[in-house]
């Protein structure tokens, strides 16, 4: 497996030589970039792709969480903080890890490793081309075929999987079953949905028509969704 690449973001010096200092440690990190606040953390995002953001929560002109919030398509994220409240809203986003600063060594190694684990883990998967997955509903665990999804609605915790017969509704959210979908094969079109790209008939404006369905395009979104789509 190859180095898992990662951006610091702090607005505290001291933090961030810190975690500098750790990662050259580790070994399994590759920094690609440090930043001070979320705003240079968002130029950077623009410029290059990475794997892992290492996030203060409390920073200058947007918190660490809305920050993530705010992403269509984050890369995971373990926070950095020194306020242990926040800890509930971190792991309602997903995220891989909470370190409560001061942060030891030994602690920031045991995330780094559950980092190595849980790219290993994708990577593994992504190899194998399962080309279905099981998912709760009404209680009881229902084989989803990939290739039969039309698209899919979120709705807060919960997603509407949407085939051409039948309509599923599953305990999950977007952000959890776009990392369970086959890479190429799905695209976020707006923040509550995702669309099989195989399955669009036609484009209108910022609609995708699939069967008789209509998916809104975030304009946001709107030149990634084309960009997968028109080929």
């Amino acid at each position: 497996m190859n180095k898992i690449t990662c951006i610091i973001t702090d607005d505290e010096p001291f933090a961030r030589k810190g975690l500098q200092g750790y990662i050259e440690k580790v070994g399994l990190l590759d920094l690609k970039g440090v930043c001070e606040d979320a705003l240079q953390l968002n130029e950077l995002l623009q410029q290059q792709t990475v794997d892992l953001l290492f996030l203060d929560i409390q920073m200058p002109h947007i918190t660490g969480v809305d920050f993530i919030r705010a992403l269509p398509r984050p890369p995971k994220v373990i926070f950095t903080t020194a306020y242990e409240q926040y800890a509930i809203q971190g792991f309602e986003l997903d995220v891989l890890d909470y370190l409560l600063k001061p942060i030891s060594y030994e602690r920031f190694l045991k995330a780094a490793w559950k980092a190595q684990d849980y790219f290993a883990s994708k990577e593994q998967k992504g190899s194998e081309a399962i080309p279905y997955m099981f998912a709760k509903s009404n209680g009881r665990l229902e084989k989803i075929n990939f290739d039969e999804i039309l698209f899919i609605e979120g709705m807060e915790n919960y997603a509407a999987i949407h085939f051409e017969n039948k309509k599923l509704i599953i305990h999950t959210t977007i952000k959890g079953l776009l990392e369970k979908l086959p890479p190429g094969q799905f695209v976020q079109t707006h923040k509550s949905y995702i669309a099989a790209i195989n399955k669009v008939d036609s484009i209108d404006g910022n609609t995708l028509h699939i069967k008789k369905h209509m998916v809104p395009i975030s304009k946001y979104l709107r030149e990634e969704v084309l960009g997968q789509i028109v080929r």
